[in-house]
């Protein structure tokens, strides 16, 4: 397995990076490559990359990146065609949508005074606030078929929320409790081919050993077993009891 990692020397916010860690040493053999700001990506020259990973950033950090995407932003979308898989976490999900609607202290001269327009990748804005940090926990299920699922655990920490427009693409995760993406918040992230994409934040593969298998097994992976397995799926029911609780609060 080979492995791209998109800007890591701003895209680890929250430890999202240790996904990636995690996964290769759940994988015999994986290769962890970086392309930091001002390089080519990788992946858009070797089709061989089986994953593109970018985690969360500041929103300072957003505008640097952005500046990195947008010159290739129609290669970027060939690759997503031709289904290079992506896996987007934390506000990097923002900077692939249409537009950040800010409402912040950030200085007008640097943002605009109503935001920034973004990839327009998929059909979703983000609506954020500075003064008011969202924090929170994350229920929810990746769907398998209609009669099957994963049940997905994790952690929300942002300043903005997503909206999806008409033409957006099927969520990542259904909801089951915690915030999801506006107008009804039914469901959460983005999932186009092989784009997936999601608020979730931190070590999200590390929380869900299953969906690590599961990612894996639709790159072409089969029987991967995630490292330390027996504390991480042990680890994992424990939340999972604690997040089905209703009595366990779940937004700051």
């Amino acid at each position: 397995m080979k492995i791209e990692l998109l800007y890591p020397e701003v895209t680890g916010l929250y430890g999202d990076l240790f996904n990636m860690e995690y996964l290769r040493r759940s994988v015999p053999g994986c290769g962890v490559a970086s392309t930091s700001l001002g390089e080519r990506p990788r992946f858009l020259d070797d089709k061989t990359i089986d994953l593109v990973y970018m985690g969360s950033m500041t929103e300072r950090s957003q505008l640097l990146v952005l500046d990195e995407l947008a010159p290739i932003r129609g290669e970027i979308w060939d690759a997503i065609e031709r289904r290079q898989r992506f896996l987007i976490t934390g506000n990097a999900i923002e900077i692939f949508g249409n537009r950040i609607i800010e409402n912040s202290e950030l200085k007008a001269s640097e943002i605009g005074d109503e935001g920034y327009e973004c990839l327009s990748l998929f059909d979703f804005h983000v609506e954020r606030n500075m003064l008011k940090k969202e924090n929170s926990l994350f229920l929810g299920k990746y769907i398998l078929t209609e009669t099957d699922a994963i049940e997905v655990v994790g952690f929300q920490s942002r300043f903005g929320r997503g909206v999806y427009g008409p033409s957006a693409p099927e969520p990542l995760f259904k909801v089951e409790r915690g915030p999801g993406f506006l107008p009804d918040r039914s469901g959460e992230g983005l999932m186009y081919k092989g784009f997936m994409a999601t608020y979730n934040t931190g070590p999200l593969l590390i929380l869900n050993p299953a969906f690590l298998v599961r990612l894996c097994w639709e790159m072409g992976y089969a029987g991967v077993a995630p490292a330390h397995m027996d504390a991480a799926m042990d680890a994992y029911r424990k939340r999972l009891y604690q997040f089905s609780n209703p009595d366990t609060g779940f937004e700051d």
